[in-house]
């Protein structure tokens, strides 16, 4: 029988599941002192050890297989902190010749799906770790999500963060007023920080994807699914660590054995629950970026293995090492890894923005990548379901992002050729443009480096198109009345 327990203080009262550990003035003082203590380190020359690096909760040695018993608490836990989040049909069903669903975890206020289990592990640490506080490694999402928790549960956090971290994370995860460090040139850097400083002030390290009462708050978002879309053939899940792999793959035996009154709210919900167990014809499909194959390369090899990541759009996925309970925990589930391109992973965002008025970062639209990429062509007329996890992209790239999959998707052609350098010229090949139905979107004259006859110019044209099809037609329609010709032909 599954026992949810009311928190418990430490003076032994029974409290509300959103009760403040510490006072706003309390909590200020403490990260005060964290910030001030911290700071006045030199973390150049901290010597971290082995023992440092140990992380009892995520021991490769002894990893821990997630409990549906343990999702389904911290469902109930975290529900009045972290809101439902709509599960909708899709306009890109037609697209992909599928009943198309999207899970839109962008829409949480920081962004991603991150919150469900960052809230749940601070919701569930003993009073005197929440006194002290927690301390985490991350470069986006993670950061995010505890730092906001933290503050709205009155426990203190500090955050370690790559120097690489986006300026716009780094710079909300303070206006949450958490203790934020800039150190080290990649995650795995920042974490051997966030470890040692873990030990040296008795803070909790949470791991983002492979503390255990992290993946049982991932999984509520499975549990959501189950409940908005029963019927569903398949879940696409985008994967790095693992973590919401592991938490959404993770479902029940036999539901009956864990009701409980306290959880009679989710009585129909529970009673959907079908991935892997009660329904065990539904897919899971894991989906990563071929530049990080971590997860695929663990898979195959049977346990977690070190794979390097190259930099890639969908940053969020680039873990090097899979987490060991996630893998744990996931690897039996799974039914198919995927790796998409670079890209995919863009025309995914683009199509997102322009079919779906969704702004979402190149880890959350993974999932979309490998259908539009065609790695998935055995779920065509089934009812798949994709979690959009992210929406935390910046500005700047999402610009860039954009761009390139406009490319990709061919609607942007580049073409340099030859013209007279008479007066006229240029405005007979903007009219074959015009006549060809394309768009000059970018122009420059190339004169000095040129090496045929004196009264030519080299113009470079970028041309803004339909569609791959009329791409093809004005490439052909340049290339009959021009001689000097070269197109574009590189891809992301």
């Amino acid at each position: 029988m599954l026992e949810i327990q009311p928190d418990i203080d430490h003076n032994g009262r029974m409290t509300m599941l959103d009760e403040r550990y510490l006072s706003v003035a309390d909590l200020q003082e403490r990260q005060q002192k964290l910030d001030h203590e911290i700071k006045s380190l030199d973390l150049g020359t901290l010597e971290i050890t082995e023992d440092d690096l140990y992380d009892e909760c995520c021991d490769p040695k002894t990893p821990r297989i997630l409990r549906f018993e343990e999702i389904a608490a911290a469902a109930y836990r975290i529900k009045f902190g972290v809101e439902r989040t709509p599960c909708t049909s899709s306009h890109l069903s037609k697209v992909t010749g599928m009943d198309l669903y999207l899970k839109k975890e962008f829409l949480l206020h920081t962004g991603s799906f991150k919150e469900r289990g960052a809230r749940n592990t601070l919701m569930t640490l003993p009073p005197e770790e929440k006194g002290r506080g927690v301390i985490a490694a991350s470069a986006g999402n993670h950061a995010l999500a505890v730092c906001y928790h933290g503050q709205q549960l009155g426990i203190p956090v500090v955050v370690v963060m790559p120097r690489h971290a986006p300026i716009m994370k780094v710079n909300n995860c303070r206006s949450f007023g958490a203790v934020v460090i800039v150190r080290g040139m990649d995650l795995s850097e920042s974490k051997r920080v966030a470890l040692k400083l873990s030990k040296m002030f008795q803070l909790r390290y949470v791991n983002g994807f492979d503390h255990p009462n992290i993946l049982a708050g991932q999984g509520s978002l499975g549990l959501e699914v189950l409940d908005q879309v029963p019927d569903v053939d398949a879940i696409v899940v985008p994967t790095g660590g693992g973590g919401l792999l592991a938490g959404i793959g993770k479902l029940i035996i036999n539901f009956y054995e864990f009701f409980h009154p306290l959880i009679i709210e989710y009585y129909f919900l529970l009673l959907a629950v079908a991935v892997k167990s009660v329904n065990p014809r539904v897919q899971v499909i894991a989906v990563e970026s071929e530049r990080a194959p971590g997860f695929l390369t663990s898979w195959k090899a049977g346990r977690p293995v070190f794979t390097e990541c190259l930099s890639t759009l969908a940053d969020g996925l680039a873990v090097s090492l899979v987490g060991a309970n996630a893998f744990a925990t996931a690897a039996p589930l799974v039914d198919k890894v995927v790796s998409v391109s670079e890209e995919y992973i863009a025309i995914a965002i683009l199509r997102l923005v322009e079919m779906e008025k969704a702004v979402v970062e190149g880890a959350g639209a993974a999932g979309l990548a490998a259908i539009l990429q065609g790695l998935l062509p055995e779920l065509k007329g089934k009812k798949v379901v994709i979690p959009l996890c992210g929406g935390n992209i910046d500005t700047t790239v999402l610009g860039r992002v954009l761009e390139r999959g406009l490319v990709a998707d061919k609607r942007l052609v580049k073409v340099w050729l030859t013209v007279s350098d008479r007066p006229g010229s240029l405005a007979q090949m903007c009219k074959l443009f015009s006549t060809a139905g394309a768009s000059v979107k970018d122009i420059y004259h190339e004169r000095a480096w040129l090496k045929s006859d004196m009264f030519s110019v080299q113009i470079q044209v970028v041309l803004e198109v339909r569609d791959s099809e009329h791409a093809d037609e004005v490439t052909k329609i340049i290339s009959e009345n021009y001689e000097d010709v070269k197109f574009y032909q590189g891809q992301i």
